[in-house]
């Protein structure tokens, strides 16, 4: 259905029973947050808050919560939307597909005509004004360093090439308030590494010019979508959210509506979706930057405050029908999860096109998107000689080169012909079988004093860290292991060992309080486990490949998730990489006996999320008998 608006949208979720409202006034100060995550967890609606504290305005959440609810958003142009994604990445080949099916060339061309902007010189986001401290004040944690908008459109276009059909629309999350900002006239704007706002950001420092950026809110879910939806060159996200929604893009330049029109662009004109629930427009000075969070993740963790752009706030256009769509991010997973595998569905058959030889890719979910990318490729350069890895080497550098997956820190390749039925999306037998298959010595490959994702905070500093490439392939090695060994000796301070997975041996080590302490108890543990007295535990050990220190080896084990974010949020591989009879040679590190993980805390890093235990007792209430989330959560 072609939703005109969120309102639009809201209308028709509430009609086929995917909308809860809450008419008590709430608190948009953890008690939301609070609520939303409860939500979402329990699989439930969308929930429209009527009334939310300090504010004139409504909000939703958990729209996205499930996958159901977003293809049930996007029921009637979903397909079209698959199809121009496969034109754009392989025309040849999606024409010789339509040729075979003619009514889907018919919906592709149709989804292409709504993928064309349209230029209006009004619209429903321009009937009102209000300013900044309006607007509900959405804070998750109990540390965050203010409220933020948390499902922003951000828009920019490049200065040297100006145009909509070559803006970026980004999700980069708004501080609205808190730090030093001047209230209602700045707002931080904080964008990660290796996003394209960053090339225009940087064009407008060239000219020495402001840069001017417009913040969209709400408007058709499609926008929303769109903005975190990774395109293939040269489709610009208007375009995507234009098909997708059913609808072509509406948007007007604000200062022709203000004032007489000229009839041509001015040069300080914002571009305005004006079908978008809210408008913030506004500009960012070359140079001009203020401590922006801290905010709690996606990892899990909080990032901290850093220094980032401050948006000199202009004007704040809204709808009079406006109502403030939001989500809630944390450790996965989160409605951030239902967008990762909406995205998955339009764009997996795609990946063997823009990447030759990768079969598929799976960025975990679990342990936060880019700590640690599974992949599956072909092995095939020297078939008649065994097996091993050659070709997905090549393709683990393909895939270290191809847009987001370049922030990944781990990434574990298998060759697919190994066992045509593995999945990276079945990720237990995903690691046993390459547990199975391989070789320290050999297929340990590092990337050391690199970028990593600004939010991960297991590296050197800022947007610094290193990558490992584990790659098996060929017959199986060894048998894994599933109990504790009776006799396994462990040094004093480690304890409590447990299996996780099959060839995963998880032991509590003592507190990581200092690098010299935590390299004097690794040496101690490695020269326990190495000593040829224990012959009986090396035996055992070779069952179990990977050990894994930690902090709390209960939790660890407990779920697979726990143990994909425990090990991959909290280990920087050139740190935290250690082995068992280890080597180096022509600067090759490898190890002849078990690999170590170190996943403990670090001083360095950022603390996890917790909840307010009052909040939680709180929202608790809310879902006692007789409360309007009884049922529900």
């Amino acid at each position: 259905m072609p939703y005109k608006s969120l309102r639009h949208c809201l209308t028709d979720l509430e009609r086929n029973g995917h909308l809860l409202r809450l008419s008590k006034e709430l608190d948009p100060d953890l008690v939301i947050p609070e609520i939303h995550r409860r939500v979402f967890q329990a699989d439930g609606p969308a929930v429209l808050y009527e009334k939310v504290k300090g504010s004139p305005f409504p909000a939703v959440s958990n729209l996205f919560g499930t996958l159901e609810r977003s293809q049930f958003i996007f029921r009637d142009t979903l397909e079209r939307v698959q199809g121009i994604i496969e034109l754009k990445a392989d025309p040849p080949a999606f024409l010789r597909t339509a040729a075979a099916n003619p009514g889907r060339l018919f919906d592709v061309a149709k989804a292409g005509l709504t993928s064309l902007p349209k230029k209006v010189r009004t619209g429903p986001v321009l009937a009102n004004e209000t300013t900044i401290d309006q607007l509900p004040k959405i804070k998750c944690w109990p540390n965050d360093g203010g409220p933020f908008v948390l499902l922003p459109q951000v828009y920019t276009e490049d200065p040297l090439d100006p145009g909509i059909l070559k803006s970026n629309l980004g999700m980069y999350r708004i501080q609205l308030a808190g730090n030093d900002y001047r209230p209602n006239k700045e707002i931080g704007l904080h964008y990660q590494i290796r996003r394209d706002i960053g090339i225009h950001h940087t064009n407008a420092i060239e000219k020495g010019e402001p840069l001017r950026v417009s913040i969209f809110v709400g408007g058709p879910p499609a926008h929303t979508f769109a903005a975190v939806m990774p395109l293939p060159e040269g489709l610009p996200e208007v375009a995507f959210a234009g098909a997708l929604a059913g609808r072509r893009y509406r948007y007007a330049l604000a200062e022709e509506i203000l004032t007489p029109d000229t009839g041509r662009r001015t040069p300080h004109a914002s571009v305005v979706s004006t079908d978008a629930d809210f408008v913030i427009t506004g500009t960012v000075t070359p140079g001009q930057t203020k401590p922006e969070g801290p905010f709690g993740d996606h990892l899990g963790y909080y990032s901290l405050a850093h220094d980032f752009p401050v948006l000199q706030v202009e004007h704040v256009y809204h709808r009079k029908d406006a109502v403030w769509p939001f989500t809630v991010v944390g450790r996965p997973p989160q409605e951030d999860t239902a967008f990762g595998h909406l995205i998955h569905e339009i764009t997996g058959p795609m990946v063997p096109v823009s990447l030759p030889g990768v079969k598929e890719i799976n960025a975990v979910d679990a342990a936060g998107v880019h700590p640690i990318l599974l992949a599956i490729g072909s092995e095939r350069y020297v078939p008649y000689q065994e097996r091993q890895p050659q070709e997905i080497l090549t393709i683990a550098n393909a895939i270290l080169g191809f847009g987001a997956c370049s922030l990944a820190k781990y990434l574990i390749i298998a060759a697919g012909e190994d066992d045509p039925g593995l999945d990276t999306h079945d990720i237990s037998r995903f690691l046993q079988h390459v547990l199975e298959r391989v070789d320290w010595t050999r297929d340990l490959h590092f990337q050391t004093r690199t970028t990593i994702d600004t939010l991960d905070y297991s590296g050197t500093g800022l947007n610094e860290g290193s990558k490992v490439v584990i790659a098996a392939a060929g017959n199986k090695k060894r048998d894994l292991a599933r109990e504790v060994p009776s006799d396994l000796p462990l040094p004093n301070g480690f304890k409590k060992p447990t299996v996780a997975l099959p060839g995963i041996l998880v032991l509590e080590a003592p507190r990581f309080t200092d690098a010299t302490t935590a390299s004097e108890h690794l040496a101690q543990l490695c020269a326990t486990l190495e000593s040829e007295t224990t012959q009986a535990t090396s035996k055992a050990l070779a069952g179990f490949p990977l050990l894994l220190l930690v902090d709390d080896s209960v939790f660890t084990s407990r779920t697979l998730n726990n143990l994909l974010w425990t090990t991959f949020t909290r280990s920087n591989p050139s740190h935290d990489i250690h082995g068992l009879h280890s080597f180096t040679e022509h600067k090759h590190w490898g190890c002849r006996g078990s690999l170590i993980i170190d996943a403990r805390l670090k001083p360095h890093h950022a603390p996890p999320l917790l909840e307010d235990p009052t909040v939680t007792a709180q929202v608790d209430q809310l879902g006692a008998p007789g409360g309007p989330l009884n049922g529900v959560i």
